[in-house]
């Protein structure tokens, strides 16, 4: 992917939004399934076990929130971005550049459809490895039509090179 060399996200941008309520509703299920029905099963085989499930249940499930809330999707003068990440090491930005920029489409359901939660996909001309796919985001039709409006504008414009 065309990817800016800093980690953090810059001043200078339009922001586009992140991830929906959407998303959590799988961390919920699973941190529901965790917490009711696998802890009180180590529990009863002995307290430490039931201590340690009890707390790497809790680890799992914060760190799952923890890097949904992290999603970033903005826009800036180079190109379209995606910023997330919690640990050092997972925490980075990839995008397209408006220059290879083909077109974002967004997958519409009855479920994207009632809960303004889509799928998008911002493609890349000439590579399917540096396009940017994003389940769950917030007003996906909005932001689709929001990147491509300010593409025709810059090609309209002949400002890409």
């Amino acid at each position: 992917m065309d990817q800016d060399s800093s980690a953090a996200i810059p001043s200078d941008i339009t922001s586009l939004g992140g991830k929906s309520w959407t998303a959590y509703i799988r961390v919920i299920a699973i941190g529901f399934v965790l917490f009711c029905i696998v802890t009180p099963l180590a529990w009863r085989a002995s307290v430490v076990a039931g201590i340690v499930v009890l707390l790497l249940s809790l680890g799992f499930t914060a760190y799952q929130f923890l890097e949904l809330r992290s999603y970033h999707l903005y826009f800036n003068d180079i190109g379209v971005w995606i910023y997330s990440g919690v640990l050092p090491w997972k925490k980075g930005v990839a995008g397209v550049k408006w220059r290879d920029l083909d077109e974002a489409v967004y997958f519409q359901s009855i479920g994207s459809w009632l809960f303004k939660s889509y799928s998008i996909r911002i493609g890349h001309r000439f590579t399917k490895s540096s396009e940017i796919l994003v389940s769950h985001m917030t007003r996906g039709n909005e932001v689709v039509m929001t990147i491509n409006g300010r593409h025709q504008d810059l090609v309209r414009a002949n400002a890409l090179n």
